[in-house]
């Protein structure tokens, strides 16, 4: 899927709200439960409040982002978590290593996504036999209208990562979906119009 200035719009836009705080939705906490001694790979972590309380709830976590800045910045908050910056589409090879128990994705992610498939490549490789991943996003389909609910671009247009197109590719790095679940609500837990989806829940683990 090749970026276009919408996709970078959507990008930057997410990027942005992740960069000014963002602790873990109300639905990621309830879903995650009890974390204690597990290893936990926290995918564009933004400031990291959202790594700040995984490690709460007794993980050992690992956090990456794109953004050098922002990871100093938590660096010196929580230096008792790893900051790494690295792309979820190319994470490093030290990260390749299948040690994680869990994988969390979160908010912002998909629509910068431009290689699905070496983002779920990377994830299969980080994540332990029987490791669990974690997707809570934006549904594809409220990036396809406005806050008036008018289409502004097709849900089938190449430049959008369709539920379909994600699942085949975790499929494919050898993930099985346990559980995809959609919201009216958008990713900071607010209700939308329930015509619509705000957000989606996967749930996956490796085979």
């Amino acid at each position: 899927m090749e970026p276009t200035d919408v996709n970078r719009r959507m990008f930057d836009e997410a990027h942005r709200r992740r960069a000014a705080g963002a602790p873990l939705p109300p639905i990621v906490r309830r879903t995650l439960r009890d974390l204690e001694g597990k290893s936990v790979l926290h995918l564009r972590c933004g400031s990291g409040e959202g790594s700040a309380e995984l490690a709460g709830q007794g993980a050992t976590v690992t956090a990456v982002d794109v953004d050098e800045a922002a990871l100093d910045a938590a660096r010196e908050r929580w230096p008792s978590i790893l900051w790494i910056p690295a792309d979820p589409q190319s994470l490093p090879a030290n990260l390749r290593r299948a040690r994680f128990d869990l994988v969390y994705s979160p908010e912002g992610v998909v629509a910068g996504l431009t290689d699905v498939d070496a983002w779920a490549a990377g994830i299969a490789a980080s994540v332990r036999r029987r490791g669990e991943l974690l997707v809570y996003d934006d549904h594809p389909v409220s990036l396809c209208v406005d806050g008036l609910l008018r289409w502004h671009r097709d849900y089938f247009d190449d430049g959008i990562l369709r539920l379909g197109r994600l699942v085949s590719a975790l499929a494919r790095a050898g993930f099985r979906v346990e559980a995809l679940e959609e919201y009216p609500l958008d990713a900071a837990g607010r209700r939308s119009d329930r015509r619509i989806p705000g957000t989606f829940l996967l749930y996956a683990t490796r085979s």
